[in-house]
């Protein structure tokens, strides 16, 4: 990459597999599609794809799937000179079974660690850190030592400067104890000018899983911009001026896995660009329909064309 990175994402990445038969369960007979995940890498990949200059900050083990992760995400357009290399940890592994389409059933395999939970102060450019427009942090990738503190060290040198955006995506099989989550969640929405989650992810993190309660909770911790994700019932974006909620875009799922990803990418898209936030979470929105109506993630995620033929056509 050229020029600095826009964004820059911190947290998960694995190789990630999909069944390609929708119904069918670890115990059938079924073929695995390779790709790679991690919610944020597949935020900086749904960003690239917008024509944003995305890097990730991560670690793989230098085993075949690792070579295999660095090589996909250049692909992709990522910058992966912040991407580490672990020589004792194997590169992590997901599965994912369409039972059902909407909420596949994922099977992690990071024991006894994964490389991402590696992170220490050597693998961090603090300059990157503090200068980068867009900073990502998702919340699982301070499940455990050393990133957690690796991670906590860097938003203490980023300073809440806009736009640091915390994704609350817990994962529980992560954490040691809820009760761990709660606690370094919870202190992270006080580095964030941004945050995003879904309302069980909020309930983690500000301890209420009502909307509009979890919003003001988040705005009055000092986030600028509260976005919770409702599902059905569609999005609450929030500011301290106004509150909005943006319906669901209607479409028939193939793969529940990478919408919240593509709408993240999409997230950081429409915040470079200055949009207001309605407008970021409409278009966030149609991202990730889009990708919920194809199989894979990462190789998904839609470009701007596609996003706004979509947005054209609901219209």
């Amino acid at each position: 990459m050229s020029r600095a990175p826009e964004l820059l994402t911190v947290g998960r990445v694995s190789v990630d597999l999909y069944a390609d038969t929708a119904g069918a369960g670890y115990e059938d007979e079924q073929r695995f599609v390779k790709s790679i995940g991690g919610s944020p890498t597949n935020v900086a990949v749904a960003a690239a794809r917008l024509g944003r200059r995305a890097a990730v900050l991560t670690k793989v083990g230098t085993d075949p799937f690792g070579n295999y992760v660095l090589a996909k995400l250049a692909s992709l357009g990522v910058d992966t000179a912040n991407v580490g290399r672990h020589a004792q940890l194997a590169t992590p592994l997901a599965f994912a079974a369409l039972t059902p389409p909407d909420d596949p059933l994922l099977v992690f395999y990071r024991n006894p660690a994964a490389p991402d939970m590696q992170l220490t102060p050597d693998d961090v450019d603090d300059e990157l850190v503090r200068g980068v427009d867009v900073l990502w942090v998702a919340a699982s990738s301070m499940a455990q030592e050393p990133a957690r503190s690796t991670i906590q060290a860097m938003l203490a040198t980023r300073r809440r400067a806009r736009h640091t955006v915390l994704d609350l995506d817990y994962r529980p099989a992560f954490w040691n104890s809820p009760a761990d989550a709660v606690d370094v969640i919870g202190a992270a929405v006080g580095a964030a000018t941004v945050a995003v989650g879904n309302r069980a992810e909020c309930e983690v993190a500000v301890g209420t899983g009502d909307a509009d309660g979890a919003a003001r909770r988040l705005l009055d911790r000092g986030v600028e911009l509260a976005i919770v994700k409702m599902g059905a019932d569609g999005v609450l974006v929030a500011t301290a001026d106004v509150s909005t909620v943006v319906p669901p875009m209607r479409i028939d799922v193939v793969c529940g896995l990478g919408a919240g990803d593509a709408f993240g990418g999409a997230l950081v898209h429409g915040l470079l660009s200055g949009w207001s936030p309605e407008t970021i979470v409409t278009y966030a929105n149609a991202a990730g329909a889009l990708v919920a109506s194809r199989l894979m993630c990462a190789d998904a995620m839609p470009t701007e064309a596609e996003i706004g033929a979509l947005l054209e056509a609901v219209q």
